[in-house]
């Protein structure tokens, strides 16, 4: 089997972005039942990001940045010409480096101006969930146009578009739980992301 170089580029994007979800999933998973001195439904994911286990979770978080990034990458090195796009991987290094920031803004607090840093940790937190959802919408959309991804728009595009809507409901229905909503959001991003790394592995080895 014949691989090209951008598909092997491609091949090896995909497996840190699965791994990173992988990551992400293990550790910030487990946090809900170690962390007993926090509500799951009540408190965002990143209050775990400092007190016990908070190490951990930056760390995954960190590893979820770099798997953003990964999957830009990847997508761009594995289209077709026509389906390629610049913008959805510019929108993925971006939400990469936004939660990057995020996860890095909770200890920083204990060295600087805690309330600058939790500016800075509210700012790169919108952003970063605000560019993963976008990019994932135009990934999908440039799916369209390569005729091996062109069975995978629709659901691809389904599932970007739930996670998109669902940020919306998180951010202006103040009415829900704010620990369980934002953790919806963060799991339909999540299976998306997941697919993503998945299919792009198994159509680069092909």
């Amino acid at each position: 089997m014949n691989i090209s170089r951008p598909e092997r580029h491609a091949r090896g994007c995909a497996l840190l972005a699965g791994c990173s979800v992988a990551v992400f999933v293990l550790v910030c998973g487990a946090a809900q039942f170690l962390r007993s001195d926090l509500d799951w439904i009540a408190a965002p994911l990143s209050y775990y990001l400092s007190g016990p286990f908070g190490t951990a979770v930056i760390a995954a978080y960190l590893a979820l940045s770099a798997g953003l990034i990964a999957l830009g990458l990847g997508f761009r090195f594995a289209l077709a010409m026509p389906a390629r796009s610049i913008v959805p991987m510019l929108l993925f290094v971006v939400a990469g480096l936004g939660l990057a920031l995020t996860a890095l803004s909770e200890p920083a607090k204990l060295y600087g101006d805690a309330d600058v840093w939790e500016v800075v940790h509210r700012l790169s937190a919108m952003t970063t969930f605000l560019c993963v959802t976008v990019a994932m919408l135009l990934q999908s959309f440039w799916l369209r146009f390569d005729p091996r991804w062109r069975g995978s728009f629709a659901f691809a595009f389904a599932l970007a578009a739930a996670a998109f809507a669902a940020l919306w409901i998180y951010s202006l229905v103040h009415s829900l739980p704010r620990g369980l909503a934002q953790k919806a959001v963060i799991a339909l991003i999540l299976v998306w992301l997941g697919w993503a790394s998945f299919a792009l592995r198994w159509r680069t080895g092909r």
